[in-house]
């Protein structure tokens, strides 16, 4: 991209980098996210560095710095930074490469780049100290889980739950609630998915982790094996659960009694979530794309709470719902 090409808020970016002394001799737009967050990759003499541009978001780039100190005293590989605005929402950030997981997913790899991830997660769970972190309370369960009523269910299948609904739906959402906050609390990524793990040296380089928070031992196994954009056979997931379960006995992390149920009511919670967050997306915020993906999510939940004794009900109220259609930009 040229410099002289970039929008206003690139051009304040850019004075922002020569107050640091610094002169890009290329820059170039990375990936988006689903946040209204940018990255540039820019090169300057002799390395390369990535720019975050978070306009209005002030307080999520002082998070970002918080965690990435919690983390790295932790010994997770989050990238250097070299230089902070967080006020006016501008980070400069260690380039830990190009290749995310995602990406490199899909051969012989496999098992040693989730094997990786697993160890890195036990290390943060067994090292890292969430006692100053948000608490991932009832409130914070209960306003993520909205979001599937109030985007996926009203505004994007058009279907306006009656009282049996609601009734059925709050029954079915206390189990998950409940499983949750009867878990061991550690620090929780909250975003641990192959989109967010780099290949690097060591593996894996984690990244988006500003709103992490001290919740559930289950949450970042969820995120990382459920994913949103890639599978497992359940062989695979079966596995990597086991060498979970070893890794973290032997960090001397606690683990629910019955960890496969504790996952399932997990997983099945982050999924209602994301598909409200994609339905919203996808609405609201003009992203179509996400929502290609919702099929895999019900597919989940179908197999994480339809043969659990307390969650089938749930899980037929979902199932209920109108599969939804194909979408195209709204």
């Amino acid at each position: 991209m040229a410099i002289d090409r970039l929008d206003p808020r690139g051009r304040q970016m850019m004075a922002w980098l020569r107050d640091q002394g610094i002169e890009p001799t290329a820059l170039q737009a990375m990936g988006s996210d689903a946040s209204p967050r940018r990255y540039f990759r820019m090169e300057m003499a002799g390395a390369t560095r990535v720019v975050m541009d978070a306009p209005d978001q002030p307080s999520a780039c002082r998070a970002f710095c918080q965690i990435r100190a919690l983390m790295a005293r932790a010994g997770i590989h989050v990238p250097v930074i070299h230089a902070a605005a967080p006020d006016n929402g501008f980070l400069l950030l260690e380039d830990l490469g190009s290749r995310d997981y995602l990406s490199a997913l899909g051969g012989p790899r496999d098992e040693p780049l989730l094997r990786a991830a697993i160890d890195a997660l036990v290390q943060l769970q067994g090292r890292a100290d969430g006692r100053d972190l948000p608490r991932f309370d009832a409130d914070r369960i209960d306003a993520e889980l909205a979001l599937f009523p109030d985007w996926y269910v009203r505004r994007h299948l058009g279907v306006e739950p009656d009282a049996a609904w609601w009734s059925r739906w709050a029954a079915g959402t206390g189990v998950l609630r409940q499983a949750m906050l009867a878990q061991p609390t550690v620090v929780v990524h909250r975003d641990y998915m192959v989109r967010n793990l780099l290949v690097a040296t060591p593996n894996p380089g984690v990244i988006d982790f500003q709103d992490a928070l001290a919740g559930p031992v289950t949450y970042d196994l969820a995120s990382l094996l459920r994913d949103a954009f890639f599978s497992l056979t359940p062989e695979q997931e079966q596995s990597l659960i086991e060498y979970y379960r070893r890794q973290a006995e032997a960090a001397g992390i606690p683990l629910p009694t019955d960890l496969s149920r504790a996952l399932d009511r997990t997983a099945a919670q982050r999924h209602l979530k994301v598909l409200g967050i994609f339905a919203r997306l996808y609405h609201r915020d003009h992203k179509p794309g996400y929502l290609a993906d919702a099929p895999r999510f019900l597919d989940y939940l179908h197999r994480e709470i339809g043969g659990d004794p307390a969650g089938q009900d749930l899980a037929a109220l979902v199932a209920e719902l109108p599969r939804p259609e194909r979408t195209a930009s709204p």
